[in-house]
């Protein structure tokens, strides 16, 4: 199992954790259908009232979809299947609260759980990025996430930057994607004390509030994701060609951190 659940039924706070610091608590096919279950199965499970998501060890929080998942892909330049498209709570009609802690590294595929949750609390030591065009990748449904909680230009920069720059968890708080900065360590107790404070409270009216919040921006972001599969098929590279640009960037290049 890559994925970690452990439930607390006095407080009613389950914590989710991404369990492969190994590979950067990347999201392979396997770690993407435990997600899926996990966030299905919390639907009935009265005693979860609220959740928290994290990831394993200090330097990631999640880098996205393992390089290693092979993922076929269908010829039509419509559609596009993507491995990790139910790894989020909404996705799978989930509206407990959900909130996300992340110490280290988030990027690219981490913002499908990022995006899905209620607000994000990170560790000083949190950098976000998006890879996606370095490697000669659309970056659609990530950028589609992000532009529910970032103000536009902040969005296109991280989008369209790349590899070349990250932005630091005290600009992520500053640009509204981060509602609180912690001390490296601390943010998970801090995730863990407002589920808590969340899940003391009755649930309809805190689930009924989570619809609220959504509904507010829903019809707006199922447009966009509609678009998605299209874009994607379209921009992308051929996997090939994705590879030798991966293999030439890793472990070489700077980046700047703002």
């Amino acid at each position: 199992m890559s994925l970690r659940v452990e439930r607390n039924r006095q407080t009613g706070v389950a914590v989710v954790t991404l369990d492969r610091p190994d590979r950067l608590n990347a999201v392979d096919l396997a770690t993407a259908g435990e997600l899926s279950a996990a966030w299905r199965e919390f639907r009935f499970d009265t005693s979860v009232r609220a959740v928290v998501v994290t990831g394993a060890g200090t330097r990631a929080f999640c880098t996205g979809i393992d390089r290693s998942a092979e993922v076929p892909q269908p010829e039509s330049p419509y559609s596009v299947d993507d491995p990790l498209i139910a790894i989020g709570p909404k996705a799978n009609d989930l509206w407990k609260p959900v909130i996300a802690a992340v110490r280290g590294m988030a990027c690219g595929g981490a913002f499908y759980l990022l995006g899905e949750a209620e607000f994000v609390i990170a560790a000083d030591d949190a950098t976000f990025f998006d890879p996606h065009t370095s490697y000669g990748m659309v970056s659609a449904y990530e950028t589609i996430y992000l532009a529910q909680r970032m103000p536009f230009g902040e969005v296109a920069r991280m989008a369209l930057m790349g590899t070349a720059e990250r932005i630091s968890a005290q600009r992520a708080y500053e640009t509204g994607f981060v509602s609180e900065v912690t001390p490296p360590g601390d943010e998970l107790a801090a995730a863990v004390g407002c589920a808590e404070t969340i899940a003391s409270y009755p649930t309809d009216a805190v689930q009924g509030t989570v619809r609220a919040v959504w509904a507010a921006k829903e019809g707006a972001r199922a447009q966009a994701l509609a678009q998605a599969p299209h874009l994607v098929a379209l921009g992308n590279l051929p996997p090939d060609r994705q590879s030798a640009l991966f293999g030439a960037r890793k472990g070489g290049g700077g980046f700047r951190v703002r």
